[in-house]
């Protein structure tokens, strides 16, 4: 490995950090977006529980804020569990949104990594070219510097895309990800709204 970084040149270390940050986005977001995490489907059963037995308090509240997105969805709904439908559905959508760019946190980087390698990998290739062309003269070229510089081209080129086709695919699954989970938590927020205010049991 050593010696292929050598080989491309410094072209190739802003590409070594770019996949690192890329490698370590795609860690935490494969953590962080799990369904378990976000939107426990025995969530809801346990709010109707605590429901039933006389409500809930700020103690409860707190530690459903402390649970998971849709836990703050929850407790939203339920600080104004005595208002109306609209209001309760208001305060859900206004944490909501707060909830939904949490959930995006880091995919603007992973797509601009997964854009700009590409370009990266480009810029390498260029100066790898600019590297032949200057060894050669009206007398020939250095084998060892036309050597160089075609590996600093196909090294950087062949980088770029190494970075940027895992990125594109894994920003496109997390969007995919992160809309399917708005949605669920969508859901799960009528059915509380409908529990409270006495349209669904």
């Amino acid at each position: 490995m050593l010696s292929i970084i050598q080989a491309a040149g410094w072209p190739i270390w802003p590409l070594i950090i770019a996949s690192i940050i890329s490698v370590g986005i795609i860690g935490e977001r494969l953590w962080s977006l799990s369904s378990s995490q976000v939107a426990p489907r025995s969530l809801l059963p346990k709010v109707q529980e605590w429901l039933q037995q006389g409500g809930v308090n700020d103690e409860v509240l707190a530690n459903l804020e402390r649970h998971s997105p849709l836990g703050q969805l929850f407790a939203a709904g339920l600080r104004n569990v005595s208002s109306s439908r609209e209001m309760m559905q208001e305060a859900i959508e206004d944490t909501g949104r707060a909830v939904t760019h949490e959930l995006e946190r880091f995919l603007t980087t992973l797509g601009t990594i997964a854009s700009v390698s590409p370009l990266l990998g480009l810029l390498g290739t260029v100066i790898g070219m600019v590297e032949i062309f200057g060894a050669l003269t009206p007398t020939g070229g250095s084998p060892a510097l036309l050597a160089h510089g075609i590996s600093v081209a196909l090294y950087n080129t062949a980088m770029g895309l190494i970075v940027a086709i895992p990125s594109m695919i894994f920003y496109r699954f997390f969007r995919a990800k992160v809309d399917a989970l708005v949605m669920e938590m969508e859901q799960q927020s009528i059915k509380l709204v409908d529990m409270v205010h006495g349209d669904r049991k």
